[in-house]
């Protein structure tokens, strides 16, 4: 399990970046003498990157190098936050996020896999869980102290941090990490097929739906509680870290969880409606008194992040050596898209004149999707697939039993 620890180390930097930059846009807008908005496009190339990106080298990479792959997109993501500390205008800022992000991506997703390959299937769920708790631990713990060390040092600062952090993973990967298995040999247009795999499919639409209702959300968290309805709240920090701590507390504590249960598929359906049963709570527990609401926030962002393990062992359970790596990347593409897509409609909700109380009951509604593609996609594909698994999948037929 100690390099699992290496790769998580890994997540953790990228789970800093990719939530630190929101918070240090007016420093940087200020810095470049640019305004908000446009300095903002740094995160959206930053997402972009990452979702359109990491599926497709994800897909390209040769089966027999994954170690590289992971050690390659690792260096490339260190190296990009590195430019983009050096950076001298924006041009060049939103160049080198975008390469951060494609490297983030990759990384991501092979590291998931790799982790799983690194230990017996018995202690896999727990493996998956130090990934995702890396990156739940960046966003909880990386990000404030990135913030502080901004606001002190400069925003370049906190970028050394992220690429400092990425290059001592490197190091430890580089010197310990030995030779992984190499998967059987699939071919471009086999590897395509993983995509249009209807079990993958449901499994990457339940995945992005829960990304709109829980990190669209969040996105605006801040004037959501500000709104009259929801408490006036002006001092957010409480909620940030109620929420970031479920977060961490739900992406570890999954972990064992998914390798002692036999029913998977149930899992996934607790933790969906626990996501919309809290999101619903939110506006009626800050109606009542505001420090009320940090308990569904705890809740919610809990199981937001724990879903994501059974997720992604569902996915390398159905698809195993045909392409578990490109269906995990695909998985983690459709959560920077769905958080995209939550945070854009979230947007149009703002300049519409919508109350920010609205938001909570919007996002309730799209997990409730999620759900009902868990109770009848997800569910209908597994069916179909248990007569016939995966060549190459481990125990798939236990996935949806």
């Amino acid at each position: 399990m100690k390099l699992v620890y290496l790769l998580g180390l890994g997540a953790f930097a990228l789970g800093l970046d990719a939530y630190v930059t929101a918070g240090l846009l007016p420093v940087i807008a200020d810095d470049f003498d640019a305004s908000v908005s446009a300095t903002g496009q740094m995160v959206t190339t930053f997402t972009l990157a990452y979702a359109i990106a990491s599926p497709i080298f994800a897909t390209l990479l040769s089966a027999s190098r994954v170690r590289v792959g992971l050690l390659g997109s690792l260096a490339v993501f260190a190296l990009a936050n590195a430019g983009s500390a050096l950076s001298g205008s924006l041009g060049v800022l939103l160049v080198t996020r975008a390469v951060a992000g494609v490297g983030a991506g990759l990384y991501l997703a092979l590291a998931a896999s790799a982790a799983a390959s690194l230990v017996d299937e018995r202690r896999r769920g727990r493996a998956l869980a130090v990934i995702m708790g890396g990156m739940s631990s960046g966003t909880v713990i990386g990000v404030p102290l990135g913030v502080f060390i901004a606001q002190h040092v400069g925003w370049r600062a906190t970028l050394w941090l992220v690429a400092g952090i990425g290059l001592v993973s490197f190091i430890g990967l580089a010197l310990r990490l030995p030779a992984l298995p190499a998967t059987a040999s699939v071919t471009l247009r086999q590897r395509a097929q993983v995509v249009t795999d209807p079990r993958v499919a449901s499994i990457v639409g339940v995945s992005f739906l829960a990304a709109v209702a829980s990190l669209g959300l969040y996105t605006y968290i801040a004037p959501v509680m500000a709104t009259g309805s929801m408490g006036d709240v002006g001092n957010i920090t409480p909620y940030l870290w109620a929420w970031g701590i479920g977060g961490v507390l739900g992406s570890v504590l999954i972990g064992p969880l998914v390798d002692r249960v036999r029913r998977p598929y149930l899992l996934v359906v607790g933790i969906l409606g626990l996501l919309t049963l809290s999101l619903a709570l939110l506006r009626p527990a800050a109606a009542v008194t505001p420090l009320l609401a940090l308990l569904p926030i705890a809740v919610w962002g809990a199981v937001g992040w724990a879903l994501q393990v059974p997720q992604q062992n569902d996915l390398l359970l159905a698809r195993g050596e045909r392409g578990g790596s490109v269906a995990v990347a695909l998985n983690e593409s459709a959560l920077y898209l769905g958080s995209a897509v939550g945070s854009g409609l979230g947007g149009i909700a703002f300049s519409l004149g919508w109350s920010g109380a609205v938001l909570p009951l919007c996002a309730a509604v799209a997990a409730f999707l999620g759900l009902i593609l868990q109770l009848t996609g997800v569910r209908a594909a597994q069916r179909r697939s248990s007569g016939a698994p995966a060549k190459g999948a481990p125990v798939a037929a236990d996935a949806g039993k």
